[in-house]
């Protein structure tokens, strides 16, 4: 009990630090409203558990031991965060993803790049990598099977979702509330777009630093 209680504050710690993850929900959320960020934080827990099988599978491990494979991630999720960088500052002002009528074929295959972006942000992040590896096997005994292992930090690993996962939804909530002031005429919704950009080519630099 007590090292679930340990777990649970040392994840409640980790999930309130902001992060690529968090940045991402915020400005999607803020440029594209409140759908699109829930949408948005749906995809980066999916991400999330994706890391979370991948560290309870070992995979996870043998990416980290690799340094070409590690390289490689990190280049990879830089570059993909430069994409939506580069595409956020081309952007033309749009309606809201969620909000507007319209199309509801259309509307579905923007929800789902949306939550394909989000994936793919979490997915490439190899601090995210890193972070499974070291910190789910501090919470689990000593001395247990390899198959009571696995199983300890798949449990703790969804548990760690679910904290994240509700955060993460509150965030999309804050972002969307913050539209209404930064949307309504193209001029602002440029000006959000080049925040937007430019926050993303900047997390791109700080995954390779």
């Amino acid at each position: 009990m007590s090292s679930l209680a340990g777990f649970l504050l040392a994840s409640l710690a980790v999930v309130a630090v902001p992060g690529s993850n968090l940045v991402h929900i915020v400005t999607r959320s803020a440029q594209d409203g409140r759908r699109a960020g829930l949408v948005t934080a749906l995809g980066v827990e999916t991400g999330t558990l994706l890391h979370v099988l991948a560290a309870v599978g070992g995979l996870a491990a043998l990416v980290s031991d690799h340094p070409l494979a590690f390289t490689v991630l990190r280049y990879a999720g830089a570059g993909y965060l430069a994409y939506l960088g580069v595409r956020a500052l081309g952007r033309r002002p749009a309606p809201d993803v969620g909000g507007a009528p319209g199309d509801d074929r259309s509307a579905g295959r923007r929800l789902f790049r949306v939550w394909g972006d989000a994936v793919l942000v979490n997915l490439l992040n190899p601090k995210v990598v890193l972070f499974f590896v070291a910190f789910l096997p501090q919470f689990v005994p000593a001395g247990l099977s390899a198959a009571a292992t696995r199983a300890r930090m798949l449990v703790l690993g969804v548990v760690f979702l679910a904290l994240a996962l509700a955060l993460d939804l509150c965030y999309a909530l804050l972002g969307a509330a913050l539209t209404g002031r930064l949307r309504g005429t193209p001029r602002r919704e440029r000006r959000l777009s080049c925040v937007t950009g430019g926050v993303h080519l900047g997390l791109a630099a700080l995954v390779l630093v």
